[in-house]
């Protein structure tokens, strides 16, 4: 695995791949490599782990960063240097299917994120709002190295700005998970595999619409906002027979799926 920094030319502390002569004729989403300033300082702040430069943990948590950062801005599979073009390919909790299809199977009241009505960036502009710090990402343990890495994980944020018609509560939305990326000898991601429990997650962050509060409150007998909307979107769900996909990577992977089919096989 490349030592930390080796590729980024040391813009960026825990990413790869983004600035350099190897960078020169990438085509970025926003016309320019993201900047990470801010959402680095608060995983410095907040991150229960600070691994040593070249071990197999930072290794591996550079490799999650510069993986999801390359599938998120860098428009062209030919310039994902982490990712591998051909073979890519990413399942959540066992299935391997498009997220776009669990989505729209709900009633449009209900979609989180509809894709029908999204794009790319708009989406990215949504979670910024309600994030504006971002989502810090680390790696918390390390099971074992390539080419079949399994890691735990922690993704946490503050919700400091309104998600849709869900007001702010300015407190830490966070979930952990376990990860298996599967690599080629060149440490190319050729799949992903994630496990977490997603209904806490959504839990977190999501509040009922103003317009159902009262009735909501009334029918469970409880003021907590989350506590009413986890009841009522578990029980929407599960009359769906669906999980919803909460969660920004959610989101991203939806849409990346529309423009690039093999990332989410159905």
């Amino acid at each position: 695995m490349a030592a930390a920094g080796e590729a980024s030319g040391g813009r960026d502390k825990y990413r790869s791949f983004m600035y350099g002569e190897g960078e020169k004729d990438t085509v970025w989403r926003l016309g320019s490599p993201p900047n990470y300033d801010v959402v680095n300082k608060l995983f410095e702040e907040e991150r229960t782990k600070e691994w040593p430069e070249g071990s197999l943990e930072e290794k591996v948590q550079r490799l999650l960063k510069t993986w999801e950062m390359e599938l998120i801005h860098k428009v062209r599979p030919e310039d994902q240097k982490s990712v591998h073009s051909q073979k890519f390919c990413a399942s959540t909790n066992g299935e391997s299917y498009s997220l776009r299809s669990a989505c729209t199977k709900l009633p449009p009241e209900h979609r989180i994120y509809d894709p029908d009505k999204e794009t790319l960036e708009s989406g990215m502009a949504t979670f910024l709002t309600a994030f504006p710090r971002g989502f810090a990402i680390e790696v918390l343990d390390v099971y074992s190295g390539p080419p079949r890495i399994v890691f735990k994980f922690r993704h946490w944020g503050y919700m400091e700005g309104p998600f849709k018609e869900h007001p702010p509560h300015g407190k830490r939305v966070e979930f952990f998970g376990i990860c298996i990326f599967h690599v080629d000898e060149e440490m190319k991601v050729e799949k992903t595999e994630y496990f977490y429990e997603r209904g806490n997650f959504l839990a977190s962050f999501l509040s009922t619409p103003a317009a159902a509060a009262a009735a909501a409150e009334a029918a469970s007998g409880s003021g907590c906002p989350i506590l009413v909307s986890d009841k009522k979107w578990r029980i929407l769900l599960k009359e769906e027979g669906q999980e919803l996909l909460g969660g920004w990577c959610e989101a991203i992977r939806i849409k990346l799926n529309q423009v690039r089919p093999h990332v989410l096989p159905a």
